[in-house]
């Protein structure tokens, strides 16, 4: 499906360069994973600016293979699916690293459960969409739609400035409940679009 978000539309241009080179869009999404894995890691040892950091570079190449993808007529089934893994696994993984950078904060393992409650709740609500997305492809329709310019999933953008405020505590509270519930929500979303 073609973004029309402004991160889509940056992107367009800055991988306007690889076209017609022999970068492909796995090779991107390799490099979305590396840095993505680099980032989580970062989290989790506490190095919140490098990690925020890094996060961002991240998350704008999840834009970037799909964009190079779509410019180099190089769409693939496989590559869709690496990018989605891909993409729910470095999400998911970033509320388990929250969770270890909190370990100290909170009593026990709440804050791992807490990373762990949010990392399913993710997993399973980008299972849920990606079915629905899948479905509603001829007609362009996604299962969230963007607003002004962003699409829904552009607030993991939002994951660095928020460590980087040191709110991620409050954040990872919320999403230990909210992954989870907008997990049945996209549930009852598939149900009643069958």
């Amino acid at each position: 499906m073609v973004g029309d978000s402004w991160t889509h539309k940056i992107a367009r241009v800055c991988i306007s360069p690889l076209i017609d080179t022999p970068i492909t869009p796995n090779h991107i999404t390799i490099l979305r994973l590396i840095t993505g894995l680099i980032a989580c890691g970062a989290f989790a040892l506490k190095m919140n600016i490098l990690g925020g950091i890094i996060w961002l570079i991240s998350t704008f190449l999840d834009r970037a293979d799909g964009e190079l993808a779509r410019a180099s007529n190089k769409i693939s089934a496989w590559g869709h699916k690496f990018d989605y893994y891909t993409d729910t696994f470095i999400t998911a993984l970033f509320f388990l690293a929250i969770g270890i950078n909190l370990l100290e904060l909170l009593p026990g393992y709440v804050s791992i459960i807490l990373g762990l409650s949010a990392s399913f709740g993710v997993i399973f609500t980008e299972f849920f969409a990606e079915i629905i997305d899948q479905r509603k492809k001829p007609s362009g329709e996604k299962a969230y739609s963007g607003i002004a310019g962003f699409d829904f999933d552009d607030i993991i953008y939002l994951f660095a400035p928020i460590v980087w405020l040191d709110l991620h505590l409050y954040f990872l509270i919320g999403a230990s409940i909210g992954a989870p519930a907008f997990a049945v929500y996209t549930y009852y979303l598939l149900k009643k679009s069958i």
